[in-house]
């Protein structure tokens, strides 16, 4: 067997399986490329999802009839003027594009050069230019891509739906949007238009027209800065929340991408106060030296690499972290606006007898009833912070209360409903707040602080407990011996590809799988180069903990114990939300009650 070498045509068509796969990826780069020309409005018209037509229209600068020839020559580009692919301040930067995409369909470009005012055509069908010719065409370019993979049959039978199509080439077309908040872009699809995004000022009015406004209206500022580095977006309250991490969009140097480390960030910093099966709702725009992180490492270009990995998770995690903290006393505004519309829901009024409202209708409680039940817990952390109840008030209705509670920002207490939900007056509405998931994040922060405080106590092995891994795996995870040993886990190398497990985290319990947790433990730190696991089982168990510690559903709270669990949400973080990500409160204003009885 000889080797020879591959005509022009078959690479080109190799080339394109790597950077053009799918109808988005031809998307992607051609709005890059409009992008780079300086467009600030870019027009997409796709037909069967992106397979059988794709037409891209801008604004930008368009090309001279001599860059229209070369573009689609493989490996020709305007981006990389030093030859230097460590200082790259283009999307597209390769010369590939444009080349994969004429060799596997049927091209079609117009460009208007704004220097010389002359406007050019040219065809390209699977690799074979046509001729240049003169045309008419406005301001910019417009590229035409017609039977996308006609020339690689086999590439075409494995395209989806028109459905998934179209899907994806929306979420591309809505990254580079969300990025480029000063470009105005339009999506049709077969005729239908699917987004008209007004090009505007800030990036939290793009987010909110693509994300929806009730992100807008719950989303926190996040903003870094460390050397030449810089992090800004906005990420969801914790409450704020969704079942899959698809709604988690992440930008390094105005590229959309989808890398581990940037999503293991969002996890970290979001695991103390969201339960593991949901995801918050960010976008971060991470912009940093150009020759501090290499874009060049994936055909897509939809991952990077870090020369300083740890310096851009830890500013990262941190800076979410510190929001959330900043931010973890508020409740998301949609729960507001879902309780308003179940009381407008139920605007019809009863057609039986209205139930007098007496004293009567109360269940009695026994006068030790409070007294019995603090003897009970016998100094659980659920009652600790709380007063020594009054048993001479109704346990349901508050009468005697001081106004100038009013002025806290959880107000005084009124009333508690259903033996589980207080009612708060504050100085502009009211406050419903749940009991158990409030007293439960108040109960899990004492647990954290005292752990904090004291360390996390560790258990030694009688016996050490050994474990085999792989070269690699034991290499890594002792790399991360002294974080482990702050979580409680004391590790040493024992030979070969063995470890020694010497202590546990004793509240990790005598039952614990060490095996199971160091196999988790090295696989995490193989895949994502960090240790999180420990971290989160033993915030997990704490969760539990302060869950069965908490004061529970059905137990009935008078004044003073009810305003004594608001005090303490105040002063404490992150207690507008409880562990699993469930909102502790909602508040209304006075101005929203006042519009369900139409006096506004």
């Amino acid at each position: 067997m000889h080797i020879r070498y591959l005509p022009e045509n078959l690479i080109n068509r190799i080339a394109a399986g790597e950077v053009v796969e799918r109808p988005s990826a031809a998307v992607k780069e051609l709005i890059e490329n409009a992008l780079d020309a300086g467009a600030s409005a870019i027009d997409i018209d796709i037909y069967n999802g992106g397979k059988d037509k794709i037409i891209i229209n801008d604004n930008g600068s368009g090309m001279s009839k001599e860059d229209l020839v070369a573009a689609l020559d493989r490996h020709a580009t305007s981006k990389l003027p030093d030859d230097d692919l460590l200082n790259i301040s283009y999307l597209g930067f390769r010369g590939e594009a444009l080349a994969s995409i004429a060799s596997v369909a049927r091209v079609t470009i117009q460009t208007h050069d704004s220097v010389s005012g002359e406007s050019w055509q040219i065809s390209c069908e699977a690799g074979k230019k046509s001729g240049i010719s003169p045309c008419a065409h406005p301001k910019g370019t417009r590229i035409e891509v017609k039977d996308l993979f006609y020339a690689t049959p086999a590439r075409l039978k494995f395209q989806k739906t028109q459905r998934s199509e179209y899907i994806a080439v929306k979420d591309i077309v809505t990254r580079l949007a969300m990025v480029n908040p000063s470009v105005a872009f339009k999506l049709t699809h077969d005729g239908d238009r699917k987004l008209h995004l007004p090009a505007v000022l800030e990036g939290r009015a793009r987010l909110s027209s693509i994300l929806g406004r009730e992100f807008g209206e719950n989303a926190m500022d996040i903003e870094a800065h460390r050397d030449e580095i810089t992090l800004t977006g906005f990420a969801a309250l914790p409450t704020y929340h969704r079942g899959t991490p698809a709604y988690q969009y992440m930008f390094v140097n105005g590229r959309t991408v989808k890398d581990k480390l940037l999503q293991g960030c969002i996890r970290a910093a979001y695991a103390d106060v969201l339960h593991r099966d949901r995801h918050p709702v960010v976008a971060l725009f991470l912009d940093l030296p150009s020759e501090e992180v290499d874009v060049n490492v994936h055909p897509a270009k939809a991952e990077v690499r870090f020369r300083d990995s740890q310096t851009i998770r830890s500013m990262i995690i941190g800076a979410l972290k510190q929001a959330i903290l900043e931010n973890g006393t508020m409740a998301v505004s949609t729960n507001s606006a879902a309780t308003l519309g179940k009381f407008r829901a139920s605007y019809s009024m009863p057609s039986g007898p209205a139930l007098p409202l007496t004293r009567s209708n109360h269940r009695a409680v026994p006068a030790n009833y409070y007294q019995h039940h603090m003897a009970e817990s016998n100094g659980n952390t659920a009652f600790a912070l709380m007063p020594q109840a009054r048993t001479d008030e109704s346990p349901e209705t508050v009468e005697n209360y001081e106004p100038s509670s009013e002025n806290y920002p959880l107000g005084a207490a009124r009333a508690q409903l259903h033996e589980n939900y207080i009612i708060a007056q504050t100085l502009e509405g009211i406050v419903i707040v749940d009991q158990h998931a409030a007293h439960e994040r108040l109960v899990y922060e004492r647990f954290k602080a005292q752990i904090s405080e004291r360390g996390i106590e560790k258990q030694g092995l009688l016996t050490p407990e050994i474990i085999e891994l792989s070269d690699t795996q034991t290499q890594q995870l002792l790399e991360h011996a002294e974080t482990l040993s702050t979580l409680g886990l004391e590790i040493e190398p024992f030979g070969g590809n063995a470890i020694a497990v010497q202590a546990v985290p004793s509240i990790l319990g005598a039952k614990a799988n060490i095996k199971r947790l160091v196999y988790d433990l090295a696989d995490e730190v193989l895949d994502r180069n960090t240790a999180q696991t420990l971290e989160e089982r033993i915030n997990a168990i704490l969760s539990t903990m302060a869950c069965h510690g908490s004061v529970r559903s059905g137990r009935r709270m008078n004044a003073q114990e009810m305003n004594a669990l608001l005090r303490q949400m105040e002063k404490t973080p992150l207690s507008g939300q409880c562990n699993h990500g469930r909102p502790t409160y909602i508040s209304l204003s006075l101005k929203e009650i006042e519009k369900l009885f139409s006096r506004s």
